[in-house]
């Protein structure tokens, strides 16, 4: 062999060696790439539910199936794949899993280490004073509360209801509730719901027969105090084609069984639509009533007739009187909220008669005061829930994980149990302390979520009276439930044989 060749076959042998390990060394590298691919993959499938995947503009990623989708704009019945359409569905899942929880018997406490015998040994050692202990006590009951769907009973109809509830309201000792329900032609139907608690727990509920039918819409509601205490409902009622809006006082009689044929005192006031209404319980301002329309309060005495006008800046959509005194708290769209003192002369553009002004950073849509009526609570169509300190006008406590943008919705103040409630624009109702702001309790719809499926809900210790039963009430579309402190709670209880 020649030198020259033995040297050009030496370096090509050579060459060759190198290209192999090359290639081998590129395998083996696309092999560990594709081994960690595959395991991120298995790991981000595994994981989908706590690390969602990239999104990426006019898709949708579904994590069962590990894959993009493609989504169309707006609602389409060829491709049912909306990002609104998802969003609700997710919801949905959520509100069930969370109902299928909440209906367990085993219920999160509200307090680490918080339940009953606790409490009760802290109070017999003399370590809680009374009122803490029965704030405390009611936290742990309705963090332990159970649904119970209720069945109304009428002795006019053997129907079940099917016109949904729009409003509901007690009265000051929660003996009665007054009702507007939706009918299907599109006006509104009337009614009162008287409740009955038994021994052993069950709680029954019957309407009365002489429901009062009416074609207009209602934008307010509140109890009204004309011959005695909540003798009378006061109703603000939208126009409707060429009837102007007006203010109804409808004497609560009117929706008994057993005085049909003596209504009592019926008004109607030429109010123009108003979006608020409240009844004065000061005897320096009595039987007078307030309403608040588009950029003006209108107070009227509802005997003489005479009014009183005050110039707003905004549409009051919120109010309440204060007991102590003769004053007016209201609540606007700009999220101004002022008070009015009715002693005072002054009704000019000057809003000089404004004893008390401060603001939220939205629309009001509710006011109450506490009994130390130095302090308020307001809630805003951002979700904010602010306690008030009306003397320093300052905000200093807030309520955090209610849920609105745009609805009209109360908050419902107990005091006496230490709790605030407000129902979200979610359709969960939220429990908190009143006194450190905690929230206690939410509590998922049993219907699914929906403009037209906001819960009603009402709160007492004694629901139908002063020998009645701690819960909550809540009306839902046409369906009524009880939430129950009681565990031993007897469902399917009529009228017939319980007294």
């Amino acid at each position: 062999m020649k030198r020259g060749n033995w040297r050009s076959s030496g370096r090509d042998r050579h060459r060759h060696h190198n290209q192999s390990q090359w290639r081998s060394r590129l395998r083996s590298a696309h092999e560990e790439q594709e081994y960690s691919s595959d395991s991120a993959s298995a790991d981000a499938s595994s994981s989908s539910a706590s690390s969602s995947a990239p999104e990426l503009p006019g898709f949708y990623f579904d994590p069962e199936k590990n894959r993009y989708f493609r989504l169309l704009p707006g609602h389409n019945n060829c491709n049912p794949l909306t990002k609104e359409g998802l969003q609700k569905k997710e919801e949905e899942k959520k509100r069930s899993a969370l109902l299928v929880e909440d209906d367990g018997p085993r219920k999160k406490a509200p307090r680490t280490g918080l339940n009953s015998a606790l409490l009760l040994q802290k109070r017999h050692l003399g370590l809680l004073p009374p009122s803490s202990y029965s704030r405390l006590i009611h936290e742990v009951k309705v963090s332990g509360m159970q649904r119970h769907r209720l069945e109304v009973q009428s002795s006019n109809s053997t129907s079940p209801n099917t016109d949904n509830f729009h409003l509901i309201v007690a009265d000051s000792a929660c003996e009665r509730v007054f009702t507007v329900n939706d009918v299907s032609h599109g006006g509104c139907k009337y009614g009162i719901m008287n409740f009955h608690g038994y021994r052993k727990g069950s709680l029954s509920v019957e309407m009365c027969d002489n429901l009062y039918f009416t074609n207009r819409k209602v934008n307010s509601v509140c109890w009204a105090s004309v011959t005695h205490t909540d003798s009378h409902v006061l109703l603000c009622l939208v126009g409707i084609s060429q009837t102007p809006g007006c203010v109804s006082l409808l004497p609560a009689s009117l929706f008994s069984n057993f005085n049909p044929d003596q209504p009592g005192m019926l008004c109607s006031f030429k109010i123009s639509t108003a979006w608020s209404c409240a009844w004065c319980l000061n005897p320096q301002a009595d039987k007078t009533f307030s309403t608040g329309l588009s950029r003006r309060v209108i107070v009227t005495d509802a005997v003489t007739g005479r009014r009183a006008t005050y110039l707003a800046g905004s549409d009051v959509l919120a109010q309440q009187f204060a007991l102590r005194a003769p004053v007016l708290f209201n609540g606007c769209r700009s999220g101004e909220i002022f008070s009015i003192d009715l002693r005072q002369r002054d009704r000019g553009r000057s809003h000089s008669w404004k004893t008390s002004r401060f603001f939220q950073e939205s629309a009001i849509t509710s006011v109450q005061l506490l009994q130390d009526e130095n302090y308020l609570l307001a809630a805003d169509m951002l979700g904010k829930i602010k306690l008030w300190d009306i003397r320093i006008k300052r905000s200093v406590k807030q309520y955090e994980g209610h849920h609105n943008e745009y609805a009209y919705l109360p908050i419902h103040v107990n005091e006496p149990e230490g709790l605030l409630l407000a129902v979200g624009q979610d359709c969960y109702t939220r429990l908190w302390s009143l006194h450190d702001s905690r929230l206690l309790r939410t509590i998922p719809s049993p219907h699914p979520a929906g403009k037209d499926s906001i819960p009603n809900v009402v709160f007492s210790s004694q629901l139908g009276g002063s020998r009645g039963l701690p819960g909550l009430l809540m009306a839902v579309r046409h369906d009524l439930y009880h939430y129950s402190y009681n565990k031993d709670y007897q469902e399917g209880r009529t009228l017939e044989g319980q007294c």
